[in-house]
């Protein structure tokens, strides 16, 4: 299993920076198991909105719409994959993400989970 947040050195509540948020987001990006705590989701998830950011204005100056497909394509699994650790963090399985296929109500649902404090120490995820 890749390295997501050293289940059993306890670091669940981990400082991390966007760059190894952004470092651990790409290296599992196939991994749907561990946890990944609030920090290394937010920071990978701002590091994303911002780099798609950039990548619509290029697009738009060379009037062209390649780049920001091609990345959000190459996004696609790792951010459910995240998502899925991000939900394990906090003790709840991972089929909990296609709550976000309700409009709305499954959007400010899963905001919710995203935002809540880990479970503290081991849980039946990691």
């Amino acid at each position: 299993m890749a390295h997501t947040m050293d289940a059993g050195a306890g670091g669940y509540d981990r400082q991390v920076g966007m760059g190894e948020a952004v470092k651990l987001f790409f290296s599992n990006y196939i991994n749907f198991e561990g946890r990944s705590n609030r920090g290394e989701y937010w920071w990978a998830f701002l590091a994303i909105i911002l780099i798609s950011f950039v990548l619509g204005i290029i697009d738009g100056m060379l009037g062209i719409m390649v780049l920001g497909a091609i990345f959000s394509l190459a996004t696609l699994i790792p951010g459910i994959a995240i998502g899925v650790r991000r939900l394990h963090d906090i003790d709840k399985s991972g089929w909990w993400l296609l709550i976000g296929l309700v409009p709305v109500v499954g959007f400010l649902v899963l905001i919710y989970f995203f935002i809540q404090k880990p479970t503290p120490g081991p849980n039946r995820f990691g």
